[in-house]
């Protein structure tokens, strides 16, 4: 059974991405999005967890700045959701490996 802080993280950060995802559109209204618009707005739940996670990269912790790296090359070829599968099973194997 997951901590129940963790738990509630989890579930405010899911929370917080839908907002994002469905705020845009429902403040936009009936308006013709550009091509460009559209971009923006599916963009934004990616922004909020580049957020979230981007601070365990200022740890310095090699395994984790690997595991950046292999993420990094994965979303050059991959889509999002295998892109973060990679990135969850990298840093998770490279910190059993390498130490902390």
């Amino acid at each position: 059974m997951p901590d129940p802080a963790t738990l509630g993280a989890i579930l405010l950060m899911a929370m917080v991405t839908y907002a994002t995802r469905i705020g845009g559109y429902l403040l936009l209204g009936d308006r013709v999005l550009s091509a460009r618009m559209t971009a923006v707005m599916d963009a934004a739940p990616g922004c909020v967890l580049v957020s979230v996670i981007a601070p365990a990269f200022a740890s310095g912790r090699p395994a984790d700045l690997l595991a950046l790296a292999v993420t990094a090359l994965a979303a050059a070829r991959l889509p999002l959701l295998p892109t973060v599968l990679v990135g969850v099973a990298s840093a998770a194997l490279l910190r059993g490996v390498l130490p902390a």
